[in-house]
C-alpha cells in the first residue's frame, strides 16, 4: 500500500494571552491517515508535539514551525508508533526530543526494523532513526511562563502513552487517545480506553488534540466511545479481518482513513510484529 502525499491542513487553533497552539495535519486522502502534529507557541519559544511520519510532511511541518520565527525549545514524542516519530530522522535531529521511556527504549531497539519494515514507502521514510534523548516524566513543569502537566497512559491506543495538558487555557494533547474524523487503530485494550475516554468527558478540558484528524471537543470524544464500543460488541459477536472491516466501514460511513484497517488488522487479529 503506497502513500501519496498532498497538501496538510495547518491552522492556529487557540489563542490566549501569550500562547497560541497551532496544529498541523496531514493529507485525510489516498491511503493517509491524517497524522495531526501541533505546537505550543508562547511569548519566547516554541514546543512541538510529535514530528509527523511522511518525510515531506516532516520537512513541510518544520518549516512552518520555523516560519513562527521562535527556537523550538524542545519536541515531545507521545508514543512509539512509527506516524509519530519518522519524521524526527527528516526534520528534527537538531531538536532536543523528549518520550517516556519505554518509548525511548522501542525507538533504541527497534527503530531500524521498523524502518526497514517501512521499505515500500521508499524515500517517503526516514534516512535515520532518531532515538529521544531526554526522558519525559508524569508531573508538571513549567515551560516559558505556562503551565504543562504531563501523564503516562497505559493499555489504550498503545502500551505507553505521553500525554500533555495545559490546565490554564484548557487544552488537552492527547495524540492517539483520539482519533478526529477518522477510523480509531484497534487494540486488545479498548475496555481501558474507554474508561480513559470517559474521563476526559467529565474533565475541565473542552479542547482536545488528536493524533489524526483535526481539533477536537467532547463530542468527538463521545463519538471515540460509541466507534470503540461497537468495535468491541462486533469482536465479541465474532466478526474479524475483512468481515469485521466491512462492519466497521458500512457502520461508520462518514469516517475517513479508511487505510489504517489494513495497518491495525494483522496485529489485533493476527499476532503481526508491533513494527
Amino acid at each position: 500500500m503506497l502513500t501519496q502525499v498532498s497538501d496538510p491542513i495547518i491552522m492556529t487553533v487557540k489563542q490566549t494571552g501569550d500562547v497560541r497552539i497551532h496544529t498541523f495535519v496531514a493529507s485525510f486522502a489516498y491511503s493517509n491517515i491524517a497524522n495531526a502534529t501541533h505546537i505550543i507557541e508562547t511569548k519566547n519559544q516554541l514546543v512541538l508535539v510529535d514530528g509527523q511520519f511522511l518525510a515531506p510532511y516532516a520537512r513541510a511541518f518544520r518549516d512552518y514551525a520555523d516560519s513562527l520565527g521562535k527556537p523550538i525549545e524542545r519536541l515531545y514524542v507521545s508514543h512509539r508508533h512509527p506516524d509519530h516519530w519518522f519524521g524526527l530522522g527528516t526534520a528534527f535531529t537538531d531538536i532536543t526530543v523528549y518520550a517516556l521511556s519505554e518509548t525511548m527504549t522501542f525507538i533504541h531497539e527497534h527503530g531500524e526494523d521498523s524502518r526497514s519494515d517501512h521499505w515500500k514507502l521508499g524515500d517517503l521514510t526516514p534516512e535515520r532513526i532518531v532515538v529521544p534523548k531526554q526522558v519525559a516524566s508524569p508531573g508538571e513543569e513549567t515551560i516559558d511562563g505556562t503551565r504543562y502537566v504531563f501523564d503516562r497512559v497505559t493499555d489504550t491506543e498503545i502500551d505507553y502513552d505521553l500525554t500533555i495538558r495545559l490546565p490554564e487555557i484548557g487544552v488537552y494533547f492527547a495524540q492517539d487517545l483520539i482519533y478526529s474524523g477518522t477510523h480509531l487503530y484497534l487494540t486488545k485494550h479498548m475496555d481501558h480506553w474507554i474508561q480513559v475516554l470517559q474521563e476526559m468527558l467529565v474533565s475541565d478540558y473542552e479542547l482536545f488534540m488528536p493524533g489524526h484528524g483535526l481539533p477536537a471537543d467532547k463530542n468527538e470524544v463521545a463519538r471515540n466511545i460509541e466507534y470503540l464500543s461497537a468495535a468491541r460488541q462486533a469482536i465479541g459477536n465474532g466478526l474479524t479481518n475483512d468481515t469485521f472491516k466491512n462492519f466497521m466501514l458500512q457502520r461508520y460511513p462518514e469516517r475517513k482513513c479508511p487505510g489504517i484497517f489494513d495497518i491495525y488488522m494483522p496485529r489485533l487479529f493476527g499476532g503481526a510484529s508491533d513494527y
